[in-house]
């Protein structure tokens, strides 16, 4: 569903030059889930906005569903990926109410059926009718971030990219979000390219994880193999250091004085 080689990002020029992302190459198989984990800075985020399109020049091969993409997409290939920002506050205008903001994605790729499709939308992340005509400030993060994975999901995409979407809520909500997810990956038959810097929420969704450091994707492993300490590239070692208490379960064990 997803085939990335040699794909390149770069800012700025000489001698401020950020190579934000170096030749990063790797598949995701429909349906399933890949993890990007590594410190601020890494490059995570920068490669989920190349394959969504947010970066104009990027270089290499990015191939959605079979079809190489330009990085100036055609619309009827917006609609098969959809991304989830971290911060549900910010990613929602604030002066738009929750019918407002699912309606302008049904209007831009001009689907029928509106009413329906917002009242299934949000019940299929569990927002009732009551929570169709607030505003994002009359809403709890939880269930703004709920918002706008309902717009997300409004087009029927094929592929959700997810950037850190849990890291702005309380650790209670991270794990109804994360079950949230797991079962819209089941339902729909999703592929998820999800970004975090915690392992543990990163383990709750995903089947493999790439471990990336300096803009380069440093090594392709498994939870399981995380949580064993089955690691070889010393980042990653050092990654598992800094997080004591990780549990391939996706839950957070108490951490020892």
């Amino acid at each position: 569903m997803i085939e990335l080689e040699g794909v390149s990002v770069t800012y700025g020029s000489d001698p401020g030059l950020v190579r934000a992302a170096r030749d990063i190459s790797f598949r995701i198989r429909a349906g399933d889930a890949l993890g990007l984990v590594g410190e601020s800075g890494s490059g995570k985020s920068t490669v989920l906005r190349a394959i969504a399109g947010l970066v104009a020049h990027a270089e290499g091969s990015i191939v959605i569903n079979g079809r190489a993409l330009p990085n100036r997409r055609p619309r009827d290939s917006r609609r098969v990926i959809q991304m989830v920002f971290q911060d549900p506050y910010g990613s929602l205008h604030p002066n738009r109410t929750v019918d407002q903001t699912l309606s302008a994605p049904i209007a831009i790729h001009r689907l029928g059926n509106a009413d329906s499709r917002i009242v299934t939308a949000l019940a299929e992340v569990g927002l009732g009718r009551e929570h169709r005509y607030r505003y994002p400030h009359q809403l709890s993060g939880g269930q703004r971030q709920r918002v706008a994975i309902a717009r997300a999901l409004i087009l029927e995409p094929k592929i959700l990219l997810l950037d850190e979407p849990t890291s702005a809520l309380d650790v209670s909500v991270q794990a109804e979000i994360l079950n949230l997810l797991t079962r819209l990956r089941r339902d729909h038959g999703l592929t998820m390219l999800m970004v975090s810097h915690d392992l543990a929420v990163i383990a709750h969704i995903c089947d493999r994880i790439g471990v990336m450091h300096g803009g380069r994707l440093l090594e392709m492993t498994t939870a399981d193999a995380l949580a064993d300490g089955r690691v070889t590239d010393p980042y990653t070692q050092q990654l598992l250091r800094a997080n004591r208490g990780f549990d391939a379960s996706g839950v957070v064990t108490e951490i020892p004085a």
